[in-house]
């Protein structure tokens, strides 16, 4: 077992490398490419699940404390940092996911693109050698034994996504017509701001790891996380707090960040900009589930951080998944994009997981983050199959000459309906994820739905009394009702009715590489719950539940499957699912929405996504706009610039002064002068000698007539 657990740093490195053997060699040659792509995270799929494997077969002890490989790094003062890897149940966890999706994603990623069509996108193999770094990111946060490591793998994915959700931000307009103007302008605009708002979170976990390593001397995992590291951080008071505390705090801020929490949630809708391989790789199996993985890896620091004092941190990590669940689920309601209804969808699960880890259950989060990432990537690429039927579709009926003439966007649900004969397979797999976000049995995401609210549950009756847990459970509760409501909503509009625009009309499914990865993830979506599966002694909670257990803090016992709680939900989620979709079912074109006519204004904030974004642009973007003006103004206009430009020239001003009494004065009257001097007596003197003797014997004759006469008158 040991040889195999030393490839393990292997797996970031086979994607690394298709990254770049693609930018250097294999650019030009598009189909050549995407293949190096697909090879590399397919290895590294087989190279993962050969970990898995070993690390089940290993057994307990592997599971808990598992393998790991230091490797010296940078020397720092008296100690070195280190690099290093390593493999748990938690580890094996992740790695049976991430690969896996990212290989579904990157075969599907083929027909997406166009690979061998006229209109293939014109930086194809670009694309493939963008994901690749993507993928090489995650996978070396999953392997990470350190923060080191860690952190550099997730500023890794921090610029992939710059680059990705931007990806369409520039085009040739002669050349270039699969994308618009506006799309470039959108894809700018949404390339920067997913940038800045997660530097905001990324700048609080550096500092939380910056006061990690100045306390503890160290950054591994294993040894922050050892009882005596948790006591010395409990002991030190940091702003009125413990220093666990505070620092679990930031490095919570940075999974805000990454993961769309609320505040910092406002990136990930607009994120849909870029192709939608890329939206299921950020929502499903890479960037979101990043700060998820962070919180669930340094849990011991919550936990630790709660137990001495009752301190916030943990708490905070509830009450603001239980917001963001509340606020994605609402705002699903309201959106007509069909993407963008599954991007607050993403919002609002990422809440859910957070809700788990923040009741300091490692399991519920890690399992909901796992099931999800199969359903919604599936999700995401059934819509992108969805738009690629629907662009097709328009393309045909311009060709027939049934186009409608103005411009329409292929995302809009409201212009699509009834292709669930036009598109069958694409329908199935859609069907299929969205029961299992919904949380419909047997499905994968009612195994790890329920298992948080029943852990809320569970607290809230062990407590007794109308505490944080109950207010989870509800938000939880109601989330799952909204969610279903969205999902309803969304079924109906889409593959339900009648088309309501000729591209729907002439919609047709898409080609087996996108349609495959579908139904290979369509089949996650409805078995991999099972593997926590309560009746069958929840699996899950053995491979991964004693990762931390050397902290003492962290105890991952399994919560009783709650008939009660599961019975609950489920009731709201198949009474939420019905309603919305028989209400928009047979929706027309041009109709009051069903909603809209029973909410009003409510209808117009959610539509507005409760103008949070309004309020950014007016509270923080256009003061630090009026700043940056300000101080262009002040360096460019008003003081420094002018004052430079005055330095100038006052400065040629004082040169050209000088040159003036240089040529006009010192030159001629000095330089000049006296050479001019010099040269006239010369001239006067040339003329004595004459070269007779004659008259050298007269002036001297004179010179001594001269002499005695001054000498007799003196």
């Amino acid at each position: 077992m040991e040889f195999i657990f030393n490839l393990t740093p292997l797996i970031p490195l086979f994607p690394l490398l298709a990254f770049a053997i693609i930018v250097l060699f294999t650019h030009r040659h598009n189909r050549l490419s995407s293949s190096i792509a697909i090879g590399g995270i397919a290895l590294s799929t087989a190279l993962g699940w050969t970990l898995v494997l070993a690390t089940i077969l290993s057994g307990e002890h592997a599971w808990a404390e598992g393998w790991q490989l230091r490797v010296p790094w940078l020397p720092a003062g008296t100690t070195v940092l280190e690099l290093g890897f390593a493999v748990d149940g938690f580890t094996a966890a992740m790695l049976f996911m991430v690969p896996f999706v990212c290989l579904m994603i990157f075969i599907y990623s083929q027909g997406y693109m166009k690979l061998g069509q006229p209109d293939q996108d014109p930086r194809y193999a670009r694309f493939f050698a963008y994901i690749s770094l993507f993928a090489a990111g995650m996978l070396g946060l999953v392997v990470a034994r350190d923060l080191v490591l860690l952190f550099i793998s997730w500023e890794v994915m921090g610029l992939c996504s710059y680059l990705l959700i931007g990806f369409w931000s520039f085009r040739k307009a002669d050349s270039e017509h699969h994308i618009d103007a506006a799309q470039v302008v959108r894809a700018r605009q949404a390339a920067l701001k997913a940038f800045i708002t997660t530097r905001i979170g990324d700048v609080l976990l550096f500092s939380g790891i910056a006061l990690l390593y100045s306390y503890t001397g160290t950054l591994t995992f294993r040894e922050l996380f050892r009882p005596e590291t948790l006591e010395t951080l409990q002991a030190i008071s940091l702003l009125g707090m413990p220093a666990v505390t505070v620092i679990a705090l930031l490095v919570f801020g940075g999974a805000v960040g990454k993961s769309a929490q609320f505040p910092l949630h406002v990136w990930l809708p607009d994120a849909m900009e870029g192709p939608t391989p890329v939206s299921a790789l950020i929502h499903a199996a890479t960037m979101v589930a990043a700060g998820v993985y962070l919180v669930a890896r340094t849990l011991p620091l919550f936990i630790a951080g709660f137990v001495v004092a009752d301190a916030p941190a943990l708490h905070w990590v509830a009450v603001i998944g239980a917001i963001t669940a509340l606020l994605g689920a609402t705002v699903g309601l309201a959106q007509d994009d069909i993407k963008r209804v599954l991007a607050y969808s993403t919002i609002s699960q990422l809440g859910y997981m957070m809700m788990g880890l923040g009741l300091g259950s490692l399991v519920a989060g890690i399992f909901h983050l796992l099931t999800h990432a199969f359903f919604k990537a599936l999700l995401f690429l059934s819509a992108g199959s969805v738009i690629h039927g629907v662009e097709h579709g328009a393309h045909i009926a311009a060709h027939n000459g049934h186009g409608h003439g103005e411009h329409f966007s292929p995302n809009d649900m409201k212009i699509m309906g009834g292709l669930r004969h036009r598109m069958p397979r694409t329908f199935v797999a859609y069907l299929a994820g969205a029961l299992a976000l919904v949380g419909i049995v047997p499905f994968a995401g009612f195994w790890s739905k329920d298992e948080i609210l029943a852990e809320a549950f569970h607290l809230w009756r062990a407590d007794g009394t109308l505490n944080l847990p109950f207010w989870v459970w509800l938000a939880g509760t109601l989330g799952a009702f909204f969610t279903a409501l969205y999902m309803g909503r969304q079924l109906g509009l889409v593959f339900w009715g009648e088309p309501r625009h000729a591209a729907a009309r002439h919609a047709h499914e898409s080609p087996s590489s996108m349609t495959v990865p579908l139904i290979v993830l369509a089949l996650f979506a409805l078995l991999f719950g099972f593997v926590n599966a309560p009746f069958l002694g929840n699996p899950l909670h053995h491979l991964m539940g004693n990762v931390h257990e050397v902290s003492e803090v962290v105890h991952a016992e399994a919560i009783p499957f709650n008939p009660t709680v599961a019975g609950i939900s489920t009731v709201l989620a198949v009474a939420g699912l019905l309603l919305g979709w028989s209400l928009y079912r047979n929706y027309r074109a041009g109709q009051v929405e069903p909603f809209q006519a029973a909410l009003g204004p409510v209808f117009t904030v959610l539509r507005n996504k409760y103008y949070i974004d309004d309020l950014y642009q007016w509270a923080i973007i256009r003061p630090a706009v009026w700043l940056a003006n300000f101080c262009f103004n002040i360096d460019d206009r008003w003081i420094i610039d002018p004052f430079v430009d005055l330095v100038g020239a006052a400065g040629r001003a004082a040169s050209d002064i000088a040159r003036v009494l240089d040529s006009g004065v010192i030159d001629r009257w000095f330089v000049e002068g006296t050479a001019q001097l010099f040269n006239a007596a010369g001239r006067w003197l040339r003329y004595s000698e004459t070269g007779h003797v004659q008259n050298y014997l007269l002036v001297v004759a004179v010179t001594i007539l001269l002499l005695l006469g001054l000498y007799l008158y003196f």
